[in-house]
């Protein structure tokens, strides 16, 4: 039995570098006799935006490196701050794209210390839909600003998944394709073929949120009718960005992606005849955390 595991509990952390935010999530674990117990106890999100570099330019420009850097620098003191005893740190779709990415990470070890892992839309689609299980066919999405990860589960098996390079931040910068939405159509509709009374887990920060701005005063509901959403949206597609800031709170970094998100909900929905979107508000990073907890307990 390794140290850790002899501890009654202990914390574990994950880092996820989106092309929209970089996130840090630190949960304590405990092994009870009823099962693994964890709390969380540091969640920290900063709008970094690289795609907006990634997307345009293909790499990720200075400015944008030097506050990924000092983000890390941010992150590692947090680490130590609350003792973490392991931790993982993914990057994706912006890292994916950009031409100097490998050269970034290389510099933020040597900042830092911190080993990042670029990993493969496929990897983040199977992290994100181990995180969350329900009986039923499913198909699990996390829209992210570089990439919408798809992955349809059937009673527990995982049939398929897909990553498609369209996100919030892509669709920011009118990057977009009609062929990519053409693209993105077919591939639903590949995923979901044969399949019936599909029903759709999202996750990400927008859906998130949009549950919470539609059932304001039930906090713990995670069943979204996509008619409430098609009508939020609607309402959300005609406002500026100012308004949308004053009407529904947002803060900026949040108020121009919210509405691209809703229109990706919206249109896979409509494509696999799907009437609710569960939102269990967890994502990659818990994914992280529950994958690392697995692997120390597996050895026990």
């Amino acid at each position: 039995m390794t140290e850790i595991q002899q501890k009654k509990a202990f914390n574990l952390a994950a880092i996820d570098i989106g092309s929209n935010a970089a996130r840090i999530l630190i949960k304590q674990v405990k092994k009870t006799n009823k099962g693994v117990h964890m709390k969380k106890l540091q969640f920290l999100r900063i709008p970094l935006r690289l795609g907006l570099d990634v997307f345009t330019e293909g790499r990720i420009g200075k400015e944008r490196e030097k506050m990924l850097i000092r983000t890390m620098k941010i992150f590692r003191q947090l680490l130590i701050l609350y003792n973490v005893e392991d931790y993982l740190i993914y990057a994706t779709s912006a890292f994916r794209d950009a031409k100097n990415g490998k050269s970034i990470l290389r510099s933020i070890h040597k900042n830092t210390k911190l080993d990042i892992q670029i990993i493969s839309g496929e990897e983040e689609a199977k992290v994100i839909h181990d995180n969350f299980y329900a009986t039923g066919n499913l198909l699990y999405m996390d829209v992210g600003g570089g990439s919408t990860e798809l992955s349809l589960v059937c009673e527990g098996k995982l049939m398929e998944s897909r990553s498609i390079n369209i996100g919030t931040i892509r669709l920011l910068k009118d990057t977009i394709t009609p062929q990519q939405w053409e693209d993105m159509i077919q591939q639903v509709k590949d995923i979901s073929a044969g399949i019936d009374n599909i029903h759709i887990v999202g996750s990400g920060g927008n859906i998130n949120k949009l549950i919470r701005l539609i059932y304001k005063n039930d906090k713990k509901r995670m069943e979204l009718s996509v008619v409430s959403l098609s009508n939020l949206y609607k309402k959300m597609s005609t406002m500026s960005l100012e308004e949308l800031i004053e009407n529904y709170d947002l803060r900026e970094s949040r108020a121009d992606v919210i509405v691209p998100a809703a229109q990706l909900f919206l249109m896979v929905a409509s494509l696999v005849g799907a009437h609710t979107i569960t939102v269990p508000n967890v994502g990659l990073a818990d994914g992280m955390i529950n994958m690392m907890a697995d692997r120390i307990f597996s050895k026990s």
